[in-house]
């Protein structure tokens, strides 16, 4: 398995100004949450974000039995900005390159698709095999009391069950599968097909995201808005990892990492970015999130 799956692509300028966004963020929140607390105690926080993890730093994979349940944990979003995130380095949003050369898969024909499990265009129609997934990414502006936002552009992606990404990954470059972009709908929200990805080595289970101001503005990664990453709950891969089949490797890379010592999602915790989801291995799952910008 390739061990820089996550390396940073925009350098060190890009890094400092990712930090000190999140450190205002944090700040503003801290100071939004004391007042809160002087005027009406204590209260639940609800809005953006998936459900949170109680047993975040457990990241112990065990045989499960597939059964069907809610594999969230307890409800701990809240109405804020979603964390920016690096894109990796396989993005294929035009800003790198694989072994042929500069690669765009937002400008490819048939990009714009809810079912993204098979590849499309001149890269045939090969299907990534896996454990049914869907995704639903609700979009909110945070600057407007977490109003829908409709017509904004969402480009999804994420490895298949064997931890490799299309374009990029040996064995899968001639495939653009696991790749699809979708306009938000009036209740900001996109809604995608796909399957439930591989843990590799040194990275908990996620997806990545870009999100664009419009569809036309979706043709190159330097034009995004926000780009973060979806993080699935631990009791999801537990019930897939080492159950389902095709997904063996994921079993030891699942044991060696938690949200706490992920190298993306351990600044935070991933209260944000933390996904809500059901079902089980032979049903398929489901998978929400509500995603905040400041619009």
């Amino acid at each position: 398995m390739e061990p820089l799956h996550d390396a940073h692509p925009h350098g060190l300028a890009a890094d400092l100004d990712t930090l000190a966004q999140r450190a205002l963020a944090r700040r503003g929140m801290l100071r939004w949450l004391a007042a809160g607390a002087m005027l009406t105690g204590p209260m639940a926080l609800v809005g953006c974000g998936g459900g949170g993890e109680t047993d975040a730093g457990d990241s112990g994979s065990d045989s499960g039995d597939g059964s069907s349940g809610d594999t969230s944990g307890g409800d701990t979003g809240s109405c804020a900005v979603i964390p920016s995130e690096t894109a990796g380095p396989y993005p294929a949003d035009g800003t790198n390159s694989n072994s042929d050369g500069p690669v765009n898969a937002l400008a490819m024909t048939g990009i714009v698709r809810s079912n993204i499990t098979s590849s499309f265009g001149d890269f045939g129609d090969n299907v990534a095999d896996g454990v049914p997934l869907t995704v639903t990414l609700k979009l909110v502006n945070t600057a407007s009391s977490c109003a829908n936002l409709a017509g904004y552009a969402i480009y999804l992606w994420h490895c298949d069950r064997g931890g490799n990404y299309s374009l990029y990954s040996s064995g899968v470059t001639d495939e653009n599968y696991l790749r699809g972009v979708q306009l938000t709908d009036s209740n900001g929200e996109v809604t995608f097909t796909t399957i439930f990805p591989a843990c590799y080595s040194g990275r908990w289970p996620h997806m990545h995201f870009e999100v664009y101001s419009s569809m036309a503005e979706a043709t190159s990664g330097d034009n995004d808005v926000k780009t973060s990453q979806l993080a699935l709950p631990s009791a999801a891969c537990q019930q897939v990892y080492g159950v389902a089949s095709g997904y063996d490797a994921s079993v030891s890379s699942f044991a060696q990492v938690s949200l706490s010592s992920d190298n993306v999602f351990s600044d935070d915790g991933a209260a944000l970015q933390l996904a809500t989801v059901d079902g089980s291995v032979s049903a398929g799952f489901t998978a929400t999130l509500t995603v905040g910008i400041s619009a």
